[in-house]
């Protein structure tokens, strides 16, 4: 079989995300931009790169393949953190702790004890925190006096590394931060002794010993969560941080600012949160600011902050807005959507907001003035704002990757190199406002339809619909990307954001509570009658659906309620039994399910795999850790004993979401066999030869 040109560009660039430029820093002079970037657009390794923007020039600052000539440098540097200054960098490589600096010269590997995770250098660059099996460890940037500062006595219990604050924190999950002084750290203490135990095996490789993983299904217990107050040097005694942590288990964000540190902590309900500030000396907390939602308090990226006169930093949900506040009072108008918080700088806040959902715009404030936008035009902006520079990102309509550019005071300066890919296809596609809720929309079209020549397309429905996840921007994404592939099939494609996805005001997304997959299906219905009347391309007797993970559930539930809709449906790794999530998560939708037994029955594919007539195909991964392949077994059990003929096909030694070299592209040409073979979809012949 011919390699299909996008598909073997989607392995080839890893989704379009190798050559783009991502992770950006400023340095505190203002002169440098440092960033990770592979050398062109099919680099699986991604470099650590430096941009003068005196002289505009770029320079290579550490080459992992260059630096490890065993073959294990080409995965290339995942992340990396520096001091104050900008002018040390940590990071990790091979598992070994490396540093370069901002100026350039060679990249010293550090003699860390190893494997090291999530390395961090105190503000003055004088040593470097890191995880290690669970132990937080300290480094002197020299590479002497490596040593533990706080080891666990017991198994299962890591410091170092937090459980939930990956929801807040803009640059990922951590459990360690320096004071500014570099004297002491905030360390976060888990502890999963309690946690329930799942063990992972892969038939298709017997001789492999089981995995064991914990993991908190909704309704059980979860990690407890401690914080202490931890000295840098010898044998300095921790100090705990003291709340009430039977009413306010989670950890949702903690910190440490030139306001001392802090700490973000949720109920368990998840309807309260409140901002804890922390006494440095006795570990004393005191509340700074309370949120209270009757079904629950959203967390927001970047959120709380404090600026450096002090002003805090939230949000509140009022008026069908969720506004960005100041010491209370809101800064941004109604009809504004706050995204996210993505620094302080000083006095000056740099965040994101949509007036239309399908984009998203950069903004900056400081007390006493209004928002001012930093950037024109529809796209999905971003930022890392520091000294007055500006490292401004955009995905827009072009179908290009990201861009990024560098400003100083309103104008560009430099150019962040871009080595990715462009991809093969065009997209033909129309943004939809539809109905009486104008659900946003995206129709598909294959590029060689003409109705007066083809007729009325097979339609094909390819939705999110999920918390946390748009499908439908003005940017195209990779998703994009194979939508329109599977149009060009001989599919009309439909994606629709309904209720419960983000950017349209805290209503639309609480509007699952209780009911995770009601409102979701009626919008996808809702959609594809009111883009049936408006575009008759669309041919409502052949009407599948197709998804993964949340989606993946929610095809299988539209042809088990809808299947006077829905005539097929392809779903990877499902969610079938919502008493196996994950508690954090699940919770916050359908309540604890010994309170609740009503809502996760309802929300059960298992409840109702008796109600199957129409032809489903499930796909799971046996190495999947977020959705353990049991979902899927057990919904084909309950399928088998009903009698409901199905398919299914087990993906061994794949993740949740399958990637990597024949495996996607056979993958997705699987779902189009199935699909094609249920809706009668194709290509005309006049197209196959070029007539």
């Amino acid at each position: 079989m011919t390699p299909d040109p996008l598909l073997a560009q989607l392995v080839r660039t890893a989704r379009f995300t190798r050559g783009v430029p991502g992770r950006f820093t400023v340095t505190a002079d203002g002169r440098t931009v440092l960033y990770l970037r592979g050398r062109t657009g099919d680099d699986p390794a991604p470099c650590l790169w430096a941009l003068d923007l005196g002289t505009g020039s770029e320079r290579l600052l550490a080459d992992p393949v260059r630096l490890l000539d065993d073959g294990r440098g080409t995965r290339g540097i995942g992340g990396y953190a520096t001091d104050a200054a900008g002018g040390l960098v940590a990071f990790t490589l091979a598992g070994a702790l490396w540093t370069a600096g901002a100026d350039g010269g060679e990249p010293r590997r550090l003699p860390a004890a190893r494997p090291v995770s999530d390395p961090r250098p105190d503000p003055g660059g004088r040593r470097i925190a890191y995880v290690r099996r669970g132990a937080l460890r300290i480094i002197r940037a020299d590479g002497t006096d490596d040593r533990p500062i706080a080891e666990p006595a017991a198994g299962d219990v890591e410091f170092g590394v937090a459980e939930h604050t990956d929801a807040t924190l803009t640059d990922g999950p951590r459990g360690h931060w320096w004071a500014p002084d570099g004297t002491a750290l905030l360390c976060a203490r888990t502890d999963r002794r309690r946690v329930h135990r799942w063990y992972g095996t892969d038939p298709a490789d017997p001789d492999r010993p089981p995995r064991i993983r914990h993991h908190a299904p909704a309704g059980t217990p979860n990690p407890d969560v401690t914080l202490w107050l931890i000295p840098a040097r010898d044998n300095a005694p921790h100090t705990p941080v003291r709340w009430d942590r039977a009413a306010y288990e989670y950890v949702v964000g903690a910190g440490w600012d030139g306001h001392g540190p802090f700490a973000l902590v949720q109920s368990r309900d998840q309807r309260t949160v409140l901002l804890l500030g922390i006494d440095p000396v006795d570990g004393r907390t005191t509340v700074l600011h309370e949120q209270r939602d009757a079904r629950w308090v959203e967390l927001v990226p970047g959120l709380p902050a404090r600026t450096a006169s002090g002003v805090l930093l939230a949000h509140a949900d009022a008026h069908g807005t969720r506004h960005l506040t100041a010491d209370g009072e809101p800064v941004t108008p109604v009809g504004r959507q706050l995204r996210a918080v993505l620094g302080v700088d000083g006095d000056e806040v740099l965040f994101t907001a949509s007036d239309e959902p399908t984009e998203t715009g950069l903004w900056a404030w400081r007390p006493g003035t209004r928002p001012r936008r930093l950037g024109e035009g529809p796209g999905l902006f971003g930022g890392v704002l520091r000294g007055g520079v500006l490292v401004r990102t955009v995905a827009d309509t072009t179908g290009a990757a990201p861009r990024a550019e560098v400003l100083r005071g309103g104008r560009t300066v430099a150019t962040v190199p871009s080595h990715a890919e462009r991809p093969v296809p065009a997209v033909r596609r129309s943004m939809l406002r539809l109905g009486p809720r104008e659900l946003r929309a995206a129709l598909h079209l294959p590029s060689w339809h003409r109705p007066t020549d083809h007729g009325p397309l097979p339609v094909l429905l390819d939705p999110y619909g999920g918390a946390a996840r748009q499908r439908v921007t003005v940017a195209h994404t990779w998703q994009t990307l194979v939508s329109q592939w599977f149009a060009e099939q001989g599919f009309a494609v439909l994606v629709t954001d309904g209720q419960g996805t983000p950017g349209r005001g805290p209503g639309w997304e609480r509007a699952v509570y209780g009911d995770l997959f009601g409102p979701v299906l009626d919008d996808q219905v809702s959609a594809l009658a009111v883009a049936a009347r408006t575009h008759p391309v669309l041919d409502l007797n052949r009407v599948g659906i197709r998804g993964w993970s949340f989606s993946g559930s929610l095809a299988v539930l539209a042809v088990l309620r809808r299947p006077d809709v829905f005539r097929a449906a392809v779903a990877g790794a499902p969610v079938t039994d919502q008493r196996l999530y994950d508690a954090h998560w699940r919770e916050r939708v359908l309540g604890r399910p010994d309170e609740y037994p009503e809502r996760y029955d309802a929300c059960s594919l298992l409840r109702e795999a008796p109600r199957l007539t129409r032809p489903l195909l499930l796909m799971h991964g046996l190495a999947d850790p977020k959705v353990p392949p049991a979902h899927t077994l057990r919904l084909s059990d309950a399928l088998l004993t009903a009698g409901r003929p199905h398919e299914v096909l087990l993906l061994p030694g794949a993740g949740h979401q399958p990637v990597g070299g024949e495996l996607t592209e056979n993958l997705l040409q699987h779902q189009l066999r199935f699909l094609r073979g249920n809706l009668a979809a194709g290509v005309p012949d006049s197209v196959r030869t070029g007539q």
